[in-house]
């Protein structure tokens, strides 16, 4: 049984040291661990402080691509090298390096697939109440569409098994937090939750620039991972309305007929016609994308064995 943490860093010579002092050496249950860093195009003596301390394997990009490429690319590397368990962690020092044997217990005893580790939100000091707020509102939208009962869905320090992070197919550029769940939601994967600890601030947050750029990116990362993998209910709720209202309206309209055909109130009829169409034709887009994301799937189980194949060769030779 081999685990490989990995860390996304981009000029984190300041606190890379730090995190990688905290890591375990060894776990139970565990032959091997092995560490891996991806370099995100990183500027400053990252990379240097990485293989001076000794981790095992560094993923390079030439340039910034953002956290969520990086966590994929890293998935890929760890996969290559014959991880069984693969960690997520973060450079800043943030999550608690004890508590990854918590993290991949439930992987271990064949209870899980993917586990996230649960911050202490409301009792981490260096979090704002508004942002305490919006992690818990954001939590709570992804539960509703990933059909999970995950309570910390931004945490990025997290454990996947091997077979889950073959089926993982993150497209987002923000942040692979939360499209992953819904995606492990939406292929049925076994995802649970243990509480972590976290430590002191060492730097801020260098995910978003501003409240405001965080909210923005955050709601459109759930909307547009609803859209992607429950289409039809994404578009079913958005028809519905206007088809309602045009209901409604056409139900008024037939009402005043009936008791004054004298009265015109064509609008009402014109109106509610146009609100009806509207409704019908998002619910018929609902059924094309719900279409889509069925060819979708069968692409990524293809994709899925090919993975399978190639990294069981990797391994054989």
């Amino acid at each position: 049984m081999k685990v490989i943490i990995q860390i996304p860093c981009y000029n984190e010579e300041k606190t890379l040291a730090v995190a990688l002092n905290a890591l375990p050496r060894q776990i139970e249950g565990v032959d091997s661990i092995e560490y891996l860093i991806v370099n995100d195009g990183s500027k400053d003596k990252t990379v240097e402080v990485a293989k001076a301390w000794g981790v095992h394997y560094v993923v390079n990009f030439k340039r910034n691509k953002g956290l969520a490429c990086g966590f994929m690319a890293g998935l890929d590397e760890a996969l290559k090298n014959g991880a069984d368990v693969i960690v997520n962690t973060d450079a800043d020092n943030q999550y608690c390096g004890e508590d990854i044997e918590k993290l991949v217990a439930p992987i271990l005893k064949g209870e899980a697939d993917i586990v996230i580790g649960e911050r202490p939100i409301d009792s981490t000091e260096h979090f704002s109440f508004l942002k305490k707020k919006l992690q818990h509102l954001g939590s709570w939208f992804v539960r509703a569409a990933s059909d999970t009962d995950i309570p910390d869905a931004p945490s990025g320090f997290r454990a996947i098994s091997r077979d889950a992070a073959m089926r993982l197919h993150v497209i987002n550029e923000y942040t692979y937090t939360l499209e992953m769940i819904i995606q492990a939601g939406r292929e049925k994967m076994a995802i649970t939750s243990v509480p972590v600890r976290t430590n002191a601030e060492l730097r801020p947050s260098r995910l978003f620039h501003s409240m405001f750029s965080y909210i923005k990116k955050s709601a459109l990362t759930i909307i547009r991972a609803f859209m992607m993998y429950k289409p039809l209910k994404f578009f079913g709720i958005i028809g519905l309305i206007p088809f309602v209202l045009g209901l409604l309206l056409g139900i008024r309209y037939l009402i005043y007929l009936a008791f004054d055909p004298q009265t015109g109130h064509i609008q009402s009829l014109i109106l509610a016609a146009i609100l009806l169409l509207i409704g019908t034709q998002t619910f018929i887009v609902g059924l094309h994308a719900d279409i889509m994301a069925a060819n979708r799937k069968m692409i990524e189980e293809v994709k899925y064995h090919i993975k399978k194949m190639e990294y069981d060769d990797r391994e054989k030779k």
